[in-house]
């Protein structure tokens, strides 16, 4: 009867996760799309909703919710469902969907698309080779082989993810790091900008004028045709032909200067609403943050070991709601960054893929900050891997991805005001 009622709120719990992962799959990303392969929109709210799962089994672990025998037993079936997807599932249908893209495979796009998902496997398997994330005893088939995988690729994956995040976060919110811009700044860069759009309007003009004189003159009519004319017309030239590919060549310069321009003045403008920001309460805020990770980015590149047993405990539930709320902003910019109305579908499917890889090596990670006595069922779930040296990863991912944070965003902050600042 309990083990009824435990599943029965396990399965209400996952069709909310659904619900939500649909609506933001149809609100967020594909609001501007029309969804056309509803499997692509099944795969990624079934991915989020049991990815999500095991963070809620986490939090159950942590409260003892659900008798033991069931959080084993969901914890188990969750892993088998997720590994699947990641596995099988996803990678398939983004090799499908490739291939239909291009029509020469279309009339053979089931067997192109089991090529690609082979490949995939083959790849995936060879890299577990170079890490020692297994014992010898385990099988070709066991779920230790497949999520000892996964967690190396989504270790990665969270160790840049957090590195680039802890230096960007203090960078991005800490009223330090804003340069001060006023409106004389604002002024002088729109006055470049309009001149060099007046100077482009000119020369446009002064082209449009020499086309027409040319017209008039039957320079254009004139012009001799085949293979000879085109010989002709590349050795010798009309009168005003070198004239038109000079003013050309500099409206292509001027036009290119333009979108710098207004690319450094949107900044600008941009860095003067974030230092009137940073003045209310909201912004000192996340001034604060801004501090908060600043101390812990120094902590995690110079102390070995930065949770402890007494602090994880705590720090478990904000983990938890923070990874899932910053994955999900993440996936959402990069979608809008880089989708079209043929590659969204695609696009999606690894979206989804990442949210998975992501979900499955934060419990990896999260196992070894919860205290020990609550360890015991996901341990057992997750098989005789090779815990320390995920954490150890981790912590040269996360060294290597903060430093060269670090350094671009240093590089990027010194270059910005001398950029400004040019006649």
């Amino acid at each position: 009867m309990s083990f009824l009622i435990d599943s029965s709120i396990m399965i209400t719990s996952q069709i909310l996760f659904f619900g939500f992962g649909w609506l933001f799959f149809m609100r967020q990303l594909f609001k501007d799309y029309e969804v056309r392969q509803y499997v692509v929109q099944v795969i990624f709210s079934v991915t989020f909703a049991f990815s999500c799962t095991m963070f809620e089994l986490i939090i159950f672990e942590i409260l003892g919710v659900l008798n033991s025998s069931s959080r084993y037993f969901h914890w188990k079936m969750n892993l088998c469902v997720i590994l699947l997807i990641l596995v099988f599932m996803v990678p398939f249908y983004i090799g499908y969907f490739i291939v239909s893209n291009i029509r020469l495979l279309h009339k053979q796009r089931l067997l192109f698309s089991c090529l690609l998902w082979l490949t995939f496997m083959y790849f995936f398997w060879k890299l577990g080779d170079p890490f020692p994330i297994l014992s010898p005893k385990h099988g070709i088939l066991s779920i230790e082989q497949l999520i000892s995988r996964v967690g190396v690729i989504g270790v990665t994956l969270m160790a840049l993810l957090s590195g680039f995040g802890a230096v960007n976060c203090p960078y991005t919110y800490m009223s330090y790091f804003l340069r001060n811009v006023t409106d004389t700044d604002i002024l002088a860069l729109e006055r470049r900008l309009l001149q060099t759009m007046d100077m482009i309007i000119s020369k446009k003009k002064r082209m449009a004028m020499t086309r027409r004189t040319m017209f008039q003159k039957g320079e254009v009519h004139n012009k001799p045709s085949g293979f000879w004319g085109m010989i002709k017309s590349v050795t010798t030239s009309a009168p005003g032909s070198e004239n038109l590919t000079l003013i050309q060549q500099e409206v292509d310069a001027l036009e290119e200067l333009s979108r710098q321009l207004f690319l450094e003045t949107a900044d600008l403008y941009a860095t003067k609403e974030r230092i009137e920001y940073s003045k209310t309460f909201k912004g000192k805020y996340f001034n604060f943050l801004g501090y908060f990770f600043s101390i812990y980015c120094v902590w995690k590149i110079f102390m070995v070991k930065f949770w402890s047993q007494h602090i994880s405990f705590i720090l478990v539930g904000i983990i938890i709601v923070t990874s899932i709320r910053g994955l999900l902003i993440t996936l959402t910019k990069f979608f809008y960054a880089i989708s079209s109305s043929k590659s969204s579908n695609v696009i999606v499917l690894l979206l989804a893929q990442i949210m998975g890889m992501y979900f499955v090596s934060s419990v990896l990670l999260i196992r070894m900050s919860m205290p020990l006595e609550y360890r015991t069922i996901i341990t057992e779930v997750l098989g005789e891997l090779q815990f320390n040296f995920y954490h150890r990863w981790f912590d040269v991912i996360f060294l290597v991805s903060a430093l060269s944070s670090i350094l671009f965003l240093y590089l990027a902050h010194k270059q910005a005001p001398e950029k400004h600042m040019a006649p």
